[in-house]
């Protein structure tokens, strides 16, 4: 068997149970469907998604994203969106006048069961983007039932949450509201049979409203997914699958800068990550409409980390999300209240790049979610350069090695268990056989990482 010396600056050792284990917490009471074991999350912004910017046009890529490994398409909101104080030409989606009717810009609503109808035939689930917290301020709501809404009482007009002027602010103190809210949730899941839902900033919409909600309309299909844009613990105990990871995105931006070293990671996984139940699930990634729209691409924000940062994603305990239009590189910011389409002719290297990812991460049950493993940094010579990590569940293990500056470092790996590993590649999905040994000599190259397997069953893509 061909051993192999590779470099890295570190003297690695493992951290010991005190002192670099993530502990594990309690357990939320919220049951995960099967499915959801190994499963990829993909973002879809229709309006820019294709020249036509419908349905229909977007139906035709869904054999596409099958292919790549995408589980769950995740549709921004698709409701018709308000006039009055409208953003831009087009308008934000996020000011909704009908929770139960389309954006006729994007079809109709049998175009939007095709789609579902669809995506369901080649086995992928469909959620929706939920706006809980707001509506638009010429909402059909608002002008049946103004009472449902929480008023400036010097100007006896809905409240715009933070800066968003185009919208007005639901009050859940009124029960008439919360059932509304779910008689038009259970719609999509009972009628359109979609999977679930994104709920936009769900921390702002009361934490016992989405614990009834979400059980009621787990009463109609026990196997919805929701997802929280929210890091609120509370959120995940009864209603919630999975939760937004912002506090560690802004972390990555942050190291990529400059303006954050890598122990701002091992403070986020001691006291951040471990606030959580243990059986939620963190959705990790590098961009979404937010940071494409708003802060810059992945590229723009992360620089010579970009591809590493999108490894991090998918090796640490959680849920990658990829952002449309990232599987081909595509390096534009993206107008967020205009026509602005996607450009499918970039860097098809991507492709492959996250193609073998998803692979790799659905042929391991190491990196299922939720977390089964046990979660141990090891410690290096350079804690100011490198965050490397090892990962164990049963007779396998999985080795992470990032090097998050511009050096080539080098090192020898102490406390490693003997024996052979498979050295993966995303970028070729090679998986070359090595043997790495106690104190074995590595050299990582800038902004460069290895990732290492060893004794894992093998489980097929799935």
């Amino acid at each position: 068997m061909r051993k192999i010396v590779l470099l890295i600056s570190l003297s690695l050792f493992i951290f010991s149970c005190t002192t670099s284990k993530v502990e594990k917490v309690n357990l939320s009471n919220v049951e995960h469907p099967q499915w959801l074991s190994n499963a990829i999350i993909y973002e879809v912004n229709t309006r820019q998604f294709t020249e036509e910017g419908t349905f229909e046009a977007f139906m035709s890529h869904i054999p596409r994203l099958k292919e790549l490994g995408v589980d769950i398409l995740w549709f921004m909101p698709i409701h018709p969106i308000g006039v009055k104080d409208r953003k831009g030409e087009l308008g934000s989606y996020y000011s909704i006048v009908d929770y139960k009717e389309v954006n006729p810009e994007f079809g109709t609503i049998e175009d939007f069961k095709m789609v579902v109808a669809e995506a369901h035939k080649h086995g992928m689930k469909v959620i929706l983007d939920w706006v809980a917290n707001h509506t638009s301020r010429d909402a059909k709501w608002l002008q049946t039932n103004p009472e449902w809404y929480v008023m400036d009482s010097t100007t006896n007009s809905p409240v715009a949450p933070f800066d968003w002027s185009d919208v007005a602010k639901l009050n859940y103190d009124v029960p008439e509201v919360r059932e509304a809210m779910l008689d038009a949730m259970m719609y999509w899941i009972r009628d359109i049979k979609i999977d679930g839902f994104r709920c936009d900033v769900a921390a702002e919409v009361p934490v016992d409203f989405w614990d009834y909600a979400v059980a009621k309309l787990k009463e109609v299909n026990s196997d919805i997914f929701m997802l929280a844009e929210a890091e609120e613990p509370a959120l995940q105990y009864n209603a919630f699958n999975a939760y937004y990871g912002w506090h560690f995105h802004h972390i990555k931006n942050k190291i990529a800068s400059g303006e954050y070293g890598i122990d701002s990671i091992r403070s986020y996984m001691k006291r951040g990550y471990t606030r959580f139940p243990s059986n939620t699930i963190p959705m990790f990634f590098t961009s979404n409409h937010d940071e494409n729209s708003w802060n810059g691409t992945e590229f723009d924000r992360l620089g010579n980390h970009a591809k590493q940062m999108a490894v991090f994603t998918f090796v640490m305990p959680g849920m990658p999300l990829i952002y449309n239009g990232q599987e081909v590189g595509f390096n534009r910011m993206l107008e967020f209240f205009v026509k602005d389409q996607i450009d499918w002719n970039g860097d098809l290297s991507f492709t492959d790049f996250y193609r073998n990812l998803i692979s790799f991460k659905k042929s391991n049950e190491i990196l299922d979610t939720p977390d089964k493993s046990i979660f141990n940094e090891i410690v290096t010579d350079h804690p100011d350069k490198i965050y490397a990590f090892h990962r164990t569940l049963l007779q396998d293990e999985l080795i992470a090695i990032f090097n998050f500056s511009s050096d080539e470092v080098i090192t020898f790996l102490n406390g490693i268990d003997n024996g052979d590993y498979l050295l993966f590649n995303p970028d070729d999905a090679s998986k070359q056989q090595v043997y790495l040994k106690d104190e074995q000599t590595i050299t990582i190259e800038p902004y460069g990482y290895r990732i290492f397997i060893k004794n894992n069953t093998v489980k097929g893509d799935g």
